[in-house]
């Protein structure tokens, strides 16, 4: 199951930007143009998380977080506004948000709030998957091949889990140190190599994938 954010913003290039992004970094975004978009498509569909703007025509963000919360106590929603002032961010919180960031902002910032979001909502996907002679089970923390239990770090795991759920995707250097070393600032693009190579010994005897890399980007996994 590939999670599921909601972007609504009126800026169009932001909101594609925004978007583009989310979807690079293995999420499923889709944008709206303002709240009362946004309301019709969950309406119609279920999101994992909401990201939108405050200043909306026709619905704006107080409303939309409000609307949201009278029915749905636990959808994670994050403002991204222009608005920095104390009161709008009290406002954003006493309507049920869960984050609050400004623009300007990085984009980098953005995916990181996400992903910390998730991990403290427990929103993350599928618990388990398969690939050939290999298990592996989000809630145990474990990968299994041929039923024996394969010596993956944490950060071993949650690599090989991102990139097996996303059979095909190419994730760059940068996206994996953004998401996997957070904001550890000895991280390089070296460093994502020599945990990627030593990934790759560990699942030598894995027969239903391979990974593979893509040569000035960074690493995919391919099923066989």
């Amino acid at each position: 199951m590939m999670i599921k954010i909601l972007v609504a913003e009126d800026d169009t290039a932001l909101c594609s930007l925004v978007c583009t992004y989310l979807n690079a970094s293995g999420y499923a975004a889709s944008p709206c143009r303002d709240g009362k978009e946004a309301l019709d498509k969950l309406s119609e569909e279920k999101f994992n998380m909401i990201i939108t703007d405050i200043m909306m025509p026709d619905v704006d963000g107080f409303s939309l977080a409000q609307t949201v919360r009278a029915t749905d106590k636990d959808i994670p929603i994050i403002f991204m506004t222009a608005r920095d002032d104390k009161l709008s961010k009290q406002l954003g919180y006493k309507s049920g948000i869960d984050d609050y960031i400004t623009k300007p902002f990085d984009i980098d910032e953005l995916l990181l709030r996400v992903q910390a979001i998730l991990r403290r909502t427990g929103i993350s996907g599928e618990k388990q998957l398969s690939a050939g002679n290999l298990t592996m089970d989000r809630d145990e923390h474990a990968a299994y091949m041929d039923g024996s239990e394969l010596p993956l770090t944490a950060r071993e795991f949650d690599i090989l889990f991102k990139l097996l759920s996303n059979p095909k995707k190419t994730f760059t250097r940068s996206q994996l140190m953004n998401e996997f070393w957070d904001f550890d600032s000895s991280a390089t693009s070296r460093t994502v190599d020599v945990t990627m190579a030593k990934l790759r010994e560990k699942t030598g005897g894995c027969d239903g994938f391979e990974i593979v890399t893509m040569r000035g980007l960074g690493y995919k996994a391919v099923l066989k």
